[in-house]
């Protein structure tokens, strides 16, 4: 068990080092195409990466094949409801997906950077609050990671003035959906294959994100080819991999803990900002990224309550 958690907070560690990368991606390619477009190409490229991967995995991973033989030797009733649970747990995730990623994408377009990522990586407050409601409880040592976890986002985003605009609304409601969207995940990893559900929600993202994209937007397939690098990555490597991961390494793990580890997307993202757009920090930045680190380790620390794991 042991292993298994030093293993999940890894693979979502990992998770979080993609999606701050991804940050860079995601500016870099909005210089082209507008914000429908950009989350469709890029969750249409993630589902579509995911379909050979999951066959793949299948053949390769000792454990999958013994899942879906384990599946096989179910009754047909009990088969079509772990379909079922399948299709529902991708849909649910993929609604959620496109209103969340699509809420930060406009909202990014009217609030400052720092402001959206302060405000977006609420959700490591919002998770253990909603976790609450669903009897999911929480040790004083991740409380207070939580607590050095915002104080440490305030330093690394907050550089400016707080004041309540359109885009913070925005981007407060988008962290709102992506504190549902860990909850949804935390209930259906445990019922259904991780890689299936991932790739059944960026379908649905991208034919979400597609349908609002012909809608309201004009897109122009020279301006996606002229950005096809940074959505090359944030379809295969952010969506692809990344939320993959989220699945595969929440599985069993407390979704608090979990959401604490994904925030440190934001010190990636700031780090990224310095070695890629040579954007270097500042003292108060670093101090953020310390108490980021600082929140992580209480988190991990032994002694947590069994009851919320």
């Amino acid at each position: 068990m042991k292993n298994q958690k030093v293993r999940s907070s890894l693979l979502l560690f990992l998770t979080a080092f993609i999606w701050g990368v991804a940050f860079v991606a995601q500016s870099v390619g909005m210089d082209y195409v507008q914000p429908f477009t950009f989350n469709c190409s890029r969750s249409l490229l993630g589902g579509i990466f995911l379909i050979p991967c999951a066959f793949l995995l299948d053949r390769i991973s000792p454990e999958r094949r013994k899942a879906r033989e384990e599946l096989k030797a179910l009754s047909p009733q009990e088969q079509k409801k772990r379909r079922n649970q399948l299709l529902a747990g991708g849909l649910a995730c993929g609604v959620i997906m496109t209103v969340a990623s699509n809420l930060q994408q406009f909202g990014i377009a009217q609030t400052t950077v720092g402001k959206a990522g302060f405000i977006t990586a609420m959700y490591i407050v919002l998770v253990p609050i909603f976790g609450l409601f669903l009897k999911k409880k929480c040790s004083g040592t991740v409380w207070i990671g939580v607590l050095f976890a915002v104080a440490g986002l305030y330093f690394l985003c907050m550089t400016d003035g707080f004041s309540i605009q359109t885009g913070d609304a925005l981007v407060f409601l988008c962290a709102l959906a992506f504190t549902i969207h860990i909850m949804v995940i935390d209930h259906f990893t445990v019922l259904v294959d991780g890689v299936r559900m991932s790739c059944i929600q960026f379908l649905t993202c991208g034919v979400l994100s597609g349908i609002c994209m012909l809608l309201v937007e004009q897109p122009q397939i020279t301006n996606i080819l002229a950005a096809w690098q940074p959505i090359l990555y944030a379809g295969i490597m952010s969506c692809g991999v990344g939320y993959t991961l989220q699945i595969i390494g929440q599985r069993g793990m407390n979704p608090t803990v979990a959401s604490l580890i994904m925030s440190l997307e934001s010190v990636v993202s700031v780090l990224a900002g310095a070695v890629l757009l040579g954007q270097m920090m500042s003292g108060r930045e670093i101090m953020g990224c310390v108490l980021m680190f600082v929140a992580i380790v209480l988190a991990q620390l032994p002694g947590r309550s069994k009851k919320g794991e």
